[in-house]
């Protein structure tokens, strides 16, 4: 099946109707936003408009269900990913074994939950975005706190991959600033996620290519410096589990979002195969790239060009550029295709920034959705220049702190489906997706969400804040905020059922 059949019917309409005066009013179009010269133009260009609006199972027709998986290795596969890795050493003072299994088993356990919450399930078989079916747990208003929480992390995501393809890209020349390349970065990748679907899982699908080609040079030029890494202090289990929680953070906080992709897939697709096709696709970009990353910034003071690269700033993007540059020019031409490939990331995040505005601020939802790329890029576009100079500060505060949230997030609602729902898809009512009195109330997930932070900040151990607990054992926030969320969430729905059903 070709992908023009990823569009909705809605979309064929207006786009074989664009030169005439006669569209119709849909839902979430109450205003006439679809009647404008310039709307109908897009949607004759194929640009996607549906925003939140859950899409119908005769239109769920998709069944290029293996896009699912380049849609996360292309997100992944990046230079946010190698710098992530640099963490264990850099933020922690692990060695390199240490950092690799670190890396290893805590990827296997975290990369599980957004692979089954967001595509296993409920992408196909309701045809609703992650924070839309999240409705049917936090409630119409309830919902707005974690969407709210997760524009915070997709728009620190997308500073801190416009950080890394800036510095990349301006490392290639000297007469280009972080700044600019910052700049042509978030172009190209708000161009993409303006067309929407159809176009965003093409990139996806070639993205990756040539980043591999630039990964596999860098590491045959540079994979005997590898062995030169500092010998590190012996690992203790508070910094292995700090490391910890800032792998897992970078990974787990996709449970809010990876749906957004699949809600056109036809929903009869195996649920297994869906499973293992995001899966894999988280697993096999992060995993080796993290490791490298380690390996890589572990050896730069013994390498004198990559130790300059790197720079006091740790600047991974000159780091790259130095790995690269024995091949000569062709080195600088596979670092400015390294700082392309945060592009699919960006793309990815701002089109569920998107979803995240119109729930958020549910009055949004009349709004086309593409409108919302050129807000998430104007917001996160001037932060990424601000701080681009305290890019390591930023990315181990920021990937510590969201995955806590997003944990918890996940646990209410395997709970209310598995329990509550009793697995059964049908009880997710298309018809009252957008009805606040027919949703749940929602007390009983935020309820148990905020009192869950009750055992999670004794047991933080940040740079900006040391628990009791933490300071001892490490981090180990995230690992109680998905069982504590899970038992608290238990008893408050059945409470809030009870009193639900007597009015």
């Amino acid at each position: 099946m070709s992908d023009h059949h990823s569009v909705t019917d809605i979309e064929k309409d207006f786009a074989s109707r664009a030169d005439s005066n006669d569209l119709p009013v849909i839902p979430g179009d109450k205003h006439g936003w679809l009647s404008h010269p310039l709307a109908k133009s897009l949607l004759s260009w194929g640009v996607e408009e549906r925003g939140t609006i859950p899409v119908p199972e005769e239109e769920r027709t998709d069944t290029q269900f293996y896009k699912i998986f380049f849609v996360w290795f292309s997100m992944n596969f990046n230079i946010l990913s190698f710098s992530a890795g640099t963490l264990g050493p850099i933020a922690f003072g692990l060695g390199l074994r240490d950092s690799c299994l670190v890396i290893l088993f805590f990827n296997l356990l975290a990369c599980a939950l957004p692979a089954y919450l967001s595509v296993n399930t409920w992408g196909p078989r309701t045809g609703m975005r992650q924070m839309i079916q999240s409705r049917y747990s936090f409630g119409y208003f309830g919902i707005i706190i974690p969407a709210i929480l997760n524009l915070i992390g997709l728009c620190g995501f997308n500073i801190l991959n416009g950080i890394l393809g800036g510095q990349a890209l301006a490392s290639v020349t000297n007469n280009m600033s972080w700044n600019v390349g910052i700049v042509i970065i978030y172009i190209i990748a708000l161009l993409i996620s303006f067309m929407g679907y159809r176009v965003l899982n093409w990139y996806e699908r070639v993205a990756w290519f040539p980043v591999l080609i630039a990964f596999l040079v860098a590491l045959g030029v540079g994979g005997k410096n590898l062995y030169n890494a500092q010998p590190a202090e012996p690992a203790t289990s508070a910094t292995i589990l700090s490391f910890a929680s800032v792998i897992a953070g970078f990974v787990i906080t996709y449970s809010a979002m990876a749906s957004d992709f699949t809600m056109y897939y036809d929903p009869t697709v195996s649920q297994t195969k869906i499973f293992w096709y995001a899966y894999l696709g988280y697993i096999v970009p992060i995993i080796p790239l993290q490791c490298l990353g380690a390996a890589a910034v572990l050896a730069a003071p013994s390498v004198p060009s990559w130790y300059e690269g790197y720079g006091a700033e740790g600047n991974v993007g000159g780091l790259l550029e130095a790995m690269l540059s024995p091949v000569g020019n062709f080195g600088k031409f596979l670092t400015v295709l390294l700082s392309l490939s945060v592009t699919g990331n960006i793309a990815c995040t701002l089109y569920s920034i998107c979803f995240n505005f119109q729930v958020a601020v549910p009055a949004m939802s009349k709004v086309p959705r593409y409108v919302f790329s050129i807000l998430g890029t104007a917001i996160a576009l001037p932060l990424s220049i601000v701080g681009a100079h305290r890019f390591y500060a930023t990315l181990t505060n920021f990937l510590s702190l969201i995955g806590y949230w997003a944990s918890a997030y996940g646990a209410i609602l395997i709970v209310e489906h598995h329990y509550f729902r009793n697995n059964d898809f049908s009880t997710y009512d298309h018809t009252i997706w957008n009805v606040p009195r027919r949703l749940p109330w929602g007390a009983a997930a935020i309820g148990s969400g905020i009192l869950s932070f009750g055992l999670i900040i004794p047991c933080m151990n940040q740079l900006w804040f040391e628990g009791p607990i933490g300071i001892t054992s490490g981090d180990v926030g995230f690992e109680v905020a998905f069982p504590l969320a899970a038992v608290l969430y238990f008893p408050l729905r059945k409470l809030e059922l009870k009193y639900q059903n007597t009015l």
